[in-house]
């Protein structure tokens, strides 16, 4: 099982747990890296202080390499510089321009990742410098950087940016899926969903059950859950808001129905209004049906809820099967 990517980033399995908003943890990351995979933490919001807290958390659970993704929506000099002087071995970007960062990053040591959703803005990363490039189609959880299916994006960026290696993103969250997105010349998958079903993800578990009975017809992709961050498509769980504002003629911010109503809480997180961009945390209280549920197209394969380290073995297992049914095809 082991691609270029293993290589590059010091892992034994081509496997990467997605940043996934608030619902990545130290727990979560450790997990996955511990499990030969690459785990992540999405910091882009963490207070400078808690960034470094949550590194060094990290570390604490795991002697493997993990990484830190940071959204260049906001200014993110200072988390950054945090991050390099903790030496985080990898450091990926999403949306915004992360080129003016590349050689800052390669001077600490570390590397760089970019989610690309065109091979137009993979060849600009390439050309760039980036260590990776994650292709994200647009069957991903979550903000979603393009409106490409996943694999006609993957065969394009990998014919565009070769031999710079390309992890698979969007619609992957088994073995099948990985072997898949390998025969199409990625070198790894990019998974959140799946994780998002993981013992450790920090999310509400009523946030958890509705992904493990959801269908893969379930999610919607829209600009609907803009508080906090507008602007910016993201796939979801259909729900009663989602339902409400279609019901109402989908009418523009400032007039969609329930707009600026408190649904929920959260002692992490604070007070959670309609439409706000925010992942149901463990600690919240309220209409947790109603609130952003960000979830990707692969959420009608999750069966049950399970450890990280074992969602990565089976993955792993699943792809190395599914190669060699392949193989003894040809």
């Amino acid at each position: 099982m082991k691609t270029d990517l293993c290589d590059l980033l010091g892992i034994d399995l081509p496997i990467i747990q997605a940043p996934m908003g608030s619902a990545s943890c130290p727990a979560l990351a450790s997990a996955v890296s511990n499990a030969g995979g690459l785990g992540m933490l999405a910091l882009s919001w963490t207070k400078p202080d808690a960034v470094r807290r949550d590194i060094r958390e990290t570390r604490d659970l795991t002697q493997r390499p993990f990484g830190i993704n940071l959204v260049l929506d906001w200014p993110q000099e200072e988390r950054l510089a945090i991050c390099l002087e903790e030496r985080v071995p990898v450091i990926s970007f999403f949306f915004g321009n992360a080129l003016p960062f590349v050689e800052q990053i390669h001077s600490a040591g570390a590397l760089v990742a970019v989610t690309v959703g065109s091979a137009t803005e993979a060849r600009a990363a390439a050309a760039g410098g980036v260590d990776f490039v994650v292709a994200q189609g647009w069957e991903a959880g979550g903000h979603v950087a393009g409106q490409v299916a996943t694999l006609p994006l993957v065969r394009a960026v990998v014919t565009a940016v070769a031999p710079t290696p390309v992890v698979a993103a969007g619609g992957v969250a088994d073995g099948p899926g990985l072997a898949a997105a390998l025969v199409l010349g990625a070198s790894g998958a990019w998974m959140g969903t799946r994780f998002m079903a993981s013992q450790e993800a920090a999310i509400h578990p009523r946030f958890r059950e509705m992904l493990l009975a959801s269908k893969e017809t379930d999610t919607v992709y829209t600009q609907l859950f803009d508080v906090g961050w507008p602007g910016r498509p993201h796939r979801v769980l259909r729900n009663e808001t989602v339902s409400a504002w279609e019901a109402a003629g989908k009418p523009p911010s400032g007039q969609r129905p329930g707009e600026g109503d408190l649904i929920g809480t959260s002692e992490s997180r604070g007070p959670i209004v309609r439409y706000q961009s925010t992942t149901p945390p463990a600690d919240a209280t309220g209409d947790i049906e109603a609130l952003s549920l960000f979830a990707g197209q692969s959420v009608g394969i999750l069966r049950k809820e399970q450890p990280a380290a074992d969602i990565v073995r089976e993955i792993a297992e699943g792809a190395e099967d599914a190669l060699r049914r392949w193989s003894q095809t040809q």
